[in-house]
């Protein structure tokens, strides 16, 4: 007899799926191996539950690991049937959700689990950027299943769970009362964790991210109505340049933001939002933050920061989602970590943004000096439109540094004299109009109305990629 009811694995397909949709698939499915003593028979459904079921009447796949069977652990016949889940996915075109809360790999099964555990990172490494897939943490996931975790699109935890390649304990020098390396806090200020928060709140955050979603790299996200006006002002934009977050929330439909990893790289925000009902994938700097005072931020590229934009840019091109970034930028972070593998991030976000066939659309809001600003959408790397506020200031360097190298040993007065100058004829986003490199400078209060108006000028758009496999940056 199914365990849907009487398993919190069951309840909680039930409680993300909509009422009475869920069907189980594999409902009889017994482990194999009898070694060490095990019984099969007291094993429902071999310690997982899968099936399918709607959001919002939308087909979604599921799986959702028993750890009061087995320890939800994963062996032959509990991976055969995550496999099976993803084979019907794949043939139907639907996304899916696992959520995992497992011992590990069941020892008495060995070599099986182990085979049977690289069938499902192959699965889903098949399934990758051609339906979405959402990993749920709701209780252990160490080892491989941190890995199954990564493999997914998107990653949501539960506050009390862990998540851990090896456990705490296990690191030389620490202890998980020192610092709890598989906790959803630390995992989420690492960002590998998208979304976390108390169990009950991640249903609901799930399904307002399917909303956002295209069932498969063929379609579209659907689009949703609005009363919100295509024309709207946004007076208050002008006061906003130097927090991205902020002219997001303004700018959207109804005001709507799904933001994710926002506990990583606070200085760099991404997530989805809706123009004019279409859903549209946003990437912004944050130069402080106008909600929070206490929160010191710098309009830097650091590497967390460009990992997150890396993997917002990649999925975005996978699923047919437009791409709109709002820079402010003046350079990368002056740090250890960044120094150690900054430029090769910065590669890889080049690579992406020059290789998304996607709409993409920049707002240059604040700054915008040196290599950071080419990195962020510019028209250099394939921004398909530019705008520029006419308050924004674009160049290779701000004036004051430019004339301090170019008139070095002046009086103080030739470096005012010269650091204006160089602002007006190189820095200003008058002269980057004026190249070419700004499509059209705008007022900060029509910034909804512009960005609204080029995607749909670019809907339908169409690049013709060169013929290779793959890049390798």
């Amino acid at each position: 007899m199914s365990n849907l009811t009487n398993s919190s694995a069951g309840q909680r397909i039930l409680s993300l799926l909509d009422e009475n949709s869920f069907v189980e698939v594999g409902e009889s499915v017994r482990a194999r191996s009898t070694d060490f003593n095990e019984k099969p028979s007291d094993a429902p459904g071999d310690g997982v539950i899968t099936g399918y079921g709607t959001v919002e009447g939308r087909l979604v796949y599921v799986y959702s690991q028993d750890a009061k069977s087995l320890g939800g652990s994963v062996g032959e016949m509990h991976a055969r049937k995550i496999v099976n889940i993803y084979r019907l996915a794949m043939k139907t075109g639907y996304p899916v959700i696992g959520i995992l809360d497992s011992t590990g790999l069941r020892i008495g099964e060995s070599t099986d689990a182990l085979n049977s555990l690289g069938r499902v990172m192959k699965a889903m490494s098949k399934a990758s950027g051609v339906i979405p897939q959402i990993t749920a943490v709701f209780g252990n996931a160490g080892g491989g299943m941190s890995v199954v975790a990564e493999l997914s699109d998107f990653v949501f935890m539960e506050d009390k769970a862990k998540l851990f390649l090896n456990s705490p304990d296990s690191i030389k020098g620490n202890y998980e009362d020192k610092c709890d390396t598989s906790g959803a806090e630390y995992k989420a200020k690492a960002g590998v964790v998208d979304v976390f928060g108390a169990e009950g709140e991640l249903f609901g955050k799930i399904r307002d991210l399917l909303s956002y979603l295209p069932d498969n790299c063929d379609d579209e996200a659907f689009p949703v109505d609005t009363d919100d006006g295509l024309n709207r002002m946004s007076t208050e934009l002008s006061g906003c340049a130097d927090d991205a977050r902020e002219i997001i929330l303004r700018i959207a439909d109804d005001g709507n933001f799904f933001e994710i990893k926002s506990e990583s790289a606070k200085n760099l925000t991404a997530g989805f939002i809706r123009l004019n009902g279409a859903t549209v994938g946003v990437i912004g700097n944050r130069k402080k933050s106008l909600s929070d005072k206490d929160l010191k931020l710098n309009n830097v590229l650091g590497l967390c920061g460009m990992r997150k934009a890396l993997k917002m840019v990649d999925f975005c091109d996978a699923f047919n989602i437009p791409i709109l970034t709002l820079t402010n930028v003046k350079g990368f972070c002056t740090c250890e970590n960044t120094e150690k593998m900054g430029a090769r991030a910065a590669a890889k976000l080049i690579r992406a943004f020059a290789g998304a066939e996607v709409p993409k659309v920049n707002v240059v809001v604040g700054e915008a000096f040196g290599s950071a600003a080419v990195i962020m959408n510019s028209k250099a790397v394939g921004a398909d439109y530019v705008y520029a506020w006419n308050t924004a200031k674009i160049g290779a360097i701000d004036g004051r540094h430019a004339a301090e190298i170019l008139y070095d040993g002046e009086n103080e007065s030739v470096i005012n004299e010269k650091a204006r100058e160089y602002d007006e004829k190189q820095g200003s986003v008058v002269s980057a109009a004026a190249r070419g490199y700004v499509d059209t400078v705008i007022d900060p209060s029509e910034t909804r109305k512009y960005v609204i108006g080029a995607f749909e000028m670019l809907y339908g758009k169409s690049d013709i990629s060169p013929d290779r496999k793959h890049s390798t940056i």
